[in-house]
């Protein structure tokens, strides 16, 4: 009667096991159930173990699971499940803005360009791609321009020109502009006090500055001839011109 009792036991527990087993469905309509409720961490986790149960099959789920990472803070799941999504070619665009966002979080800056990059070949002339792509590559063009390294600054500038978006082009040759402008006119303020004392000396210093002011008059026209509607852009333009 003893043993009878301990396999009834047995069969009970096996029983309630199997019984509390959450099904991949169950898990998936608890992370939306969740998500509708804006509870993230919550979403995140059952929408997580969905995916896993599910071999990550399920492309609108890792996005929406990639969402509830990011708003959780926990940015490398949402770029993992971002990752999903892209493989998946689900949402494409959102889905490189998600991981890209994700990566900056992790302060990951060479993936972070190279994920935009990517997504400007996959996703051609998405403006928040380009914003993203655009702001870092000013961003860092400023930090170099401030240190007084011109030629990083300018590299930085450069791709700016690459994107399709009418208003980052003209920022990057306005900043271009700036850049060769400032730089040949601080050349020429250096060489003035020269100019009677050492002749052949300042006549090489005046010649780089105006090579600079050649350079930025270029960029200039371009940036005039592509926004028009931008009166400092014209406006600058005539000031290195007279500087010539």
């Amino acid at each position: 009667m003893k043993k009878l009792s301990v396999l009834l036991s047995l069969c009970l527990t096996v029983t309630c096991l199997f019984a509390q087993t959450t099904t991949p469905q169950q898990l998936k309509a608890a992370g939306d159930k969740a998500l509708k409720a804006k509870n993230y961490p919550v979403a995140f986790t059952k929408y997580n173990q969905y995916l896993k149960q599910t071999n990550y099959q399920d492309s609108v789920t890792a996005f929406n699971c990639g969402v509830c990472a990011d708003k959780s803070k926990k940015y490398a799941d949402a770029a993992k499940m971002f990752d999903v999504a892209i493989e998946k070619n689900y949402n494409l665009s959102s889905a490189y803005v998600g991981k890209a966002i994700a990566l900056r979080h992790q302060k990951k800056s060479a993936d972070y360009i190279a994920t935009l990059s990517e997504a400007m070949t996959k996703v051609p002339g998405n403006g928040t791609i380009e914003k993203l792509y655009s702001i870092f590559y000013l961003k860092k063009g400023q930090a170099f321009q401030k240190k007084g390294n011109v030629k990083e600054a300018a590299e930085n500038y450069m791709h700016l020109t690459e994107v399709s978006s009418k208003k980052w082009k003209t920022n990057g040759l306005y900043s271009l502009g700036v850049l060769f402008f400032n730089n040949g006119a601080s050349i020429l303020k250096k060489a003035t006090p020269i100019a009677n004392s050492n002749p052949d000396k300042y006549k090489q210093e005046k010649a780089a500055a105006t090579s600079d002011f050649k350079k930025a008059v270029d960029y200039l026209e371009k940036a005039v001839a592509l926004s028009p509607q931008r009166p400092e852009i014209a406006k600058l333009l005539s000031q290195v011109k007279a500087s010539m």
